[in-house]
């Protein structure tokens, strides 16, 4: 859809744990991403980043995106969807194809090779989101980040495979069905996350990505510009305020408004003397409660999410190459000393990640906040790709008509999968882009 300066409208959709988040967006003359309506709700359909309750999700659906289009003036019809969850999985797996000349490689011969990792055989009930090559190899010549333009018969790559439960994606594809809206790309979290708040320096010199959410805390390790190995932690924000709620023996609102005002992640840096006191319930006295008290529940917690986190760092292999250090962000990631708690428990520089990188002016400042930052990136994902060389493809003279091979009927870019021409539309987002002519039929 096209406003009244005929520029293009994405709409980003993050149906969080705590949170349903709608925000639209359009890129302004100096290529920053412009937010021009904005809407939220309370989610109580969703538990662990799960959709648990189709109806419950839908109907929160339906009020944040009735904001957005109130706050926007957009008739809003189809959005970028984020999919997060314990259930989400990855892992390496080696591909190759055989060319029939030795002529230059073409982005089709990459596509193809992309495309067939599709074919790989995942666990049962579970189904492939995203492929992502590292580097390829071609006749043995091997650590070759873009193969386009060489020579060679055999094309090889190492994938990155990332898998979610396939009924998590049909009661996500239902909400937003049920709630009148198409899904356009169906997008990992921390993939959305990672467009909003790392820049393509951190990534190419090795960075980890953190985000807290409500349920989840998803993890993404950058190096060399491109992604190494994806996690997502079952813990989040809620098990935080459950802790807090037990620790104190108080109700889950004062428990959450105890961690949003007076949480700290560092004990040692609450007084010991410094207390709050709250409403009793059903007309009892007041309670009070020790901040010193507070800040140790909170940081029992954090303490075991930073350590599973700094376990997933050592797993990927790139825990020495790090030179970019650790961005956390998300809700959680406004706790109190939270970046001090992880450089002390990994040995990283850590900075709060705020969705800033690429955005312009803003209608609604709030939007600036971690816990949005998977929600700007989901808007991003309608304007960038996720691997800087696709872009690189659309650059070339050489490429720049090239069509995605498909699957079964079913194309694929990029690592992305959503059941539609996604490549095709991503190849015709950016040369609208690029010339400034944006095609009328692509509805929001």
């Amino acid at each position: 859809m096209n406003n009244e300066k005929n520029a293009k409208i994405v709409v980003g959709l993050d149906i969080g744990t705590t949170k349903v988040c709608a925000i639209v967006g359009q890129l302004d003359t100096y290529g920053k991403l412009e937010i021009i309506g904005m809407g939220r709700s309370n989610s109580d359909g969703v538990k662990e980043g799960v959709v648990s309750n189709i109806n419950k999700t839908m109907i929160a659906i339906q009020e944040a995106v009735a904001e957005a289009e109130r706050t926007s003036g957009i008739d809003i019809r189809s959005v970028n969807v984020g999919i997060a969850g314990k259930h989400i999985r990855s892992f390496v797996h080696r591909g190759s194809i055989t060319r029939k000349n030795e002529d230059e490689i073409t982005v089709d011969d990459v596509n193809r090779l992309n495309n067939d990792m599709y074919r790989t055989v995942t666990a049962p009930g579970s189904e492939i989101i995203h492929v992502m090559p590292q580097h390829y190899t071609v006749d043995y010549e091997e650590n070759i980040k873009d193969a386009v333009g060489m020579a060679g018969v055999k094309l090889e790559a190492d994938f990155h495979i990332i898998t979610a439960q396939t009924n998590a994606i049909k009661n996500i594809k239902r909400s937003v069905e049920l709630a009148g809206l198409t899904i356009e790309n169906l997008i990992l979290e921390p993939l959305a996350s990672s467009l909003a708040v790392l820049s393509e320096e951190e990534k190419e010199a090795g960075i980890v990505l953190v985000d807290i959410g409500g349920g989840t805390t998803d993890v993404a390790i950058f190096y060399d510009g491109i992604i190494r190995h994806t996690a997502v932690i079952p813990f989040g924000g809620e098990i935080v305020t459950s802790d807090i709620k037990q620790g104190c023996a108080v109700l889950v609102g004062q428990a959450e408004q105890l961690k949003v005002k007076f949480g700290r992640s560092l004990a040692e840096q609450a007084s010991d003397f410094e207390v709050v006191s709250i409403p009793g319930p059903f007309n009892r006295p007041p309670k009070e409660i020790s901040i010193k008290n507070l800040a140790r529940i909170i940081e029992a917690r954090m303490e075991e999410m930073v350590e599973m986190v700094h376990a997933e760092i050592v797993k990927s292999g790139y825990g020495s190459r790090l030179a970019g250090g650790i961005v956390v962000t998300g809700g959680g990631a406004l706790l109190q000393n939270l970046p001090a708690l992880f450089e002390f428990k990994t040995g990283l520089d850590t900075r709060i990640g705020y969705p800033n990188e690429h955005l312009g002016k803003s209608r609604d400042e709030s939007v600036k906040s971690p816990m949005y930052a998977t929600s700007v990136g989901l808007v991003l994902a309608g304007f960038r790709t996720i691997d800087e060389r696709e872009e690189n493809y659309l650059r070339s003279p050489q490429t720049a008509t090239a069509k995605m091979p498909t699957r079964a009927g079913t194309p694929f870019v990029g690592g992305l999968k959503n059941g539609g021409d996604f490549f095709s539309n991503v190849l015709k987002k950016m040369k609208d882009l690029l010339i400034d002519d944006f095609d009328d039929n692509v509805k929001y």
